[in-house]
């Protein structure tokens, strides 16, 4: 990519989205385009046509997605699974019949199986059963790589794919009904110690470990692939370590200044009981993580607490 070449961030207002808008200006990239949901359905195959034919964007982060926490996912699987699938099958046929010069579809890290081996490598990639409680999302996500890569095969087309692990930071959702686990317990914490509560309450037992890769590292990534890799491949992204959600808890804790009790609710469902990917293949490239855990965290914190009135009534939604 060239700094002044058209590109079009798909999904801006959301987590990544956001994230690879910021770093792209950083990088002193300036002809950034951006469409909110209201301005531009992903999911209306007509209005993305039109969008392409009016605006020509030369490159494409495809970031844009219908997200959200284990409640979220188990409630509206047909939702996850059709708006998905829409907004992939849109971006992604039209960015081929207008010749788009490269596009990034990001997935998630929810496409492999519930029981694969630890670290897991992407070619553990459909061998065997997804976690029942975000199918949906994970079937959506494996269509778009697979998109992604057909239309490279059959097309020549320079589609790739980025698996980003668990993910926080500035736009974060903390809705506490349809966020992920991390956002949510910054939000609970920091409710508890300023109503004084006793006690915070998190769903499960706290045992299933998880990774959490700060956005913006994430958006590093993505813009690196995007400017140095050539191939069908998709690639693993995280920092490659892990934590129990009992481990996460003690950390935001802290972080927040929360000073009562944790009680776990065991009738709340756990999900996979590990997820830690292989970053040994985008590392191979010469890319690695570089904000810590706890750095990650306070740096979220921070912004959740200056943005607090706006984040709270944020609703989980087509970002």
């Amino acid at each position: 990519m060239n700094k002044g070449d058209k590109i079009f961030v798909a999904g801006h207002r959301g987590l990544m989205g956001s994230a690879i808008v910021r770093s792209l200006q950083k990088k002193g990239y300036t002809n950034i385009i951006t469409k909110t949901s209201s301005e531009l359905d992903l999911r209306e195959q007509q209005q993305v046509r039109d969008f392409f034919i009016a605006e020509k964007p030369q490159f494409i982060f495809l970031a844009a997605a219908k997200v959200g926490g284990i409640y979220a996912n188990n409630t509206y699987p047909a939702d996850f699974i059709y708006d998905n699938m829409a907004i992939q099958n849109n971006v992604i046929h039209e960015a081929y019949r207008n010749n788009v010069d490269k596009l990034l579809f990001l997935g998630s890290s929810c496409i492999y199986p519930k029981l694969s081996p630890q670290p897991i490598k992407e070619e553990y990639l459909l061998t065997g059963l997804l976690e029942t409680t975000n199918e949906a999302y994970a079937i959506a996500k494996i269509a778009g790589i697979k998109l992604c890569q057909y239309y490279q095969k059959q097309y020549g087309c320079r589609f790739i794919s980025a698996m980003p692990t668990n993910l926080y930071g500035p736009g974060d959702n903390y809705n506490l009904q349809n966020s992920h686990v991390l956002p949510a317990l910054i939000r609970k914490f920091h409710e508890a110690k300023v109503n004084n509560h006793p006690s915070v309450t998190i769903w499960g037992s706290g045992t299933p470990r998880r990774e959490f890769l700060y956005s913006d590292d994430a958006a590093d990534a993505c813009i690196f692939l995007m400017e140095d890799y050539e191939g069908a491949d998709f690639f693993n992204i995280g920092v490659g370590v892990d934590n129990t959600i009992a481990e996460l808890s003690l950390i935001i804790k802290e972080i927040v200044g929360f000073t009562g009790e944790l009680v776990f609710d065991t009738s709340k469902p756990d999900g996979t009981p590990r997820k830690l990917l292989s970053v040994d293949k985008i590392k191979g490239l010469g890319w690695h993580s570089s904000v810590s855990l706890k750095e990650g965290i306070r740096l979220a914190y921070n912004d959740f607490v200056n943005k607090y009135d706006y984040y709270v009534h944020k609703e989980s939604s087509l970002i």
